[in-house]
């Protein structure tokens, strides 16, 4: 049904990748938002979206605890050197959290929220 209203489309224009380790290996004591950042990074640097230009950042996370209890899409992309204005929102829905961090992001770009957001895992 259409209301007459304009749908704007939501596109995925970059993807990174952190390692991947194992229990207790070499990745072990690096803290998951010093990983965020490296992805963010590389992200901004793999599209050439300036930071100053994403409006929000969404990370999923499971099962916070330790290093991860805090809101880890924020922490990661102060890190990153993204500026105090972008925003950070860590979900959890367990198994599906990077599902619905990607989700959020496009429902917001689709609602007209801002134009560039930052959905993952």
């Amino acid at each position: 049904m259409n209301s007459g209203r304009t749908v704007r489309e939501a596109w995925i224009v970059g993807a990174v990748r952190t390692p991947v380790g194992r229990h207790g290996g070499a990745l072990s004591a690096v803290r998951p938002d010093d990983l965020g950042a490296v992805v963010l990074k590389a992200l901004v640097e793999r599209v050439g979206i300036p930071p100053d230009e994403v409006e929000d950042v969404y990370f999923g996370c499971a099962n916070q605890a330790g290093e991860d209890n805090r809101d880890v899409a924020r922490m990661s992309l102060l890190l990153a050197g993204f500026p105090e204005i972008v925003a950070g929102a860590t979900v959890n829905r367990l198994c599906g959290s990077g599902l619905e961090a990607v989700a959020n992001a496009a429902r917001a770009v689709m609602l007209g929220e801002a134009d560039v957001y930052v959905g993952g895992a």
